[in-house]
């Protein structure tokens, strides 16, 4: 599925690059992170990460990305890459609101097992400060059943340079795909804008029992994540 996304992806940036009307704007980031903590629970057995994407967004709102990182699963899945594939619409809808709707897929190129899945997303956020978003899709964590991701999400800033960034967040999630109903988590992280276009963030991440009994005590818990990021 991803060589359609990735075509739809190409048509969207080739046709906001060629419309007049439409200008596009293209920009991208880059991280490196000590682990890649996705949603709570670690995507490379707590080993560092190099991150980046790109995405154009068009003036009427629609916007399409890429995105790439490395991962360490069980062994037997033998996956070792994940590409992000995006296709969106995003627009300001009110004074101080902000809506965002995409769908997502999760590609993991190099396994030997079907891990590759679909998500619809939304997300409310009000006055770049505050966000409510879920997520669903029929083949949540690539099992064949379905899944719905809720997150809640506050940024504080202190200065021009600091910040402070909080989640809490619950997947609920069929038994078909785990033997729970889902689980919780939250995260908290301190960002410093030092040097413009970096950023240096530390996170500090926590799970439920239930992520646990899912994911496993070293993928699931309590973890400190640091990363050095860049947008451009």
């Amino acid at each position: 599925m991803a060589a359609p996304l990735a075509t739809a992806i190409g048509i969207i940036v080739v046709a906001l690059a060629a419309s007049p009307a439409d200008a596009a704007e293209l920009s991208g980031n880059a991280a490196l992170t000590s682990d890649y903590v996705w949603r709570g629970s670690t995507q490379t057995h707590g080993d560092p990460a190099v991150q980046a994407g790109v995405k154009v967004v068009g003036n009427s709102g629609f916007y399409a990305s890429a995105w790439g990182s490395n991962v360490e699963f069980a062994p037997e899945t033998h996956a070792s890459s994940e590409l992000d594939f995006t296709i969106g619409w995003g627009k300001r809808v009110g004074d101080g609101w902000a809506l965002d709707l995409n769908v997502l897929h999760y590609r993991y190129p190099s396994t030997t097992v079907d891990l590759d899945w679909t998500e619809l997303n939304g997300t409310l956020a009000y006055k770049d400060r505050y966000w409510l978003s879920a997520g669903y899709s029929n083949k949540a964590l690539g099992y064949d059943g379905s899944g719905v991701y809720t997150q809640l999400g506050a940024r504080f800033p202190v200065n021009d340079r600091f910040r402070f960034e909080a989640v809490v967040a619950h997947y609920f999630l069929d038994d078909e795909v785990v033997a729970e109903d889902g689980y919780s988590h939250g995260q908290l992280s301190a960002i410093w804008a030092f040097k413009a276009p970096f950023e240096a963030r530390l996170t500090a991440h926590a799970t439920d029992a239930d992520a646990k009994r899912i994911f496993g005590e070293d993928f699931a818990g309590s973890r400190i994540e640091a990363a050095l990021q860049a947008s451009f």
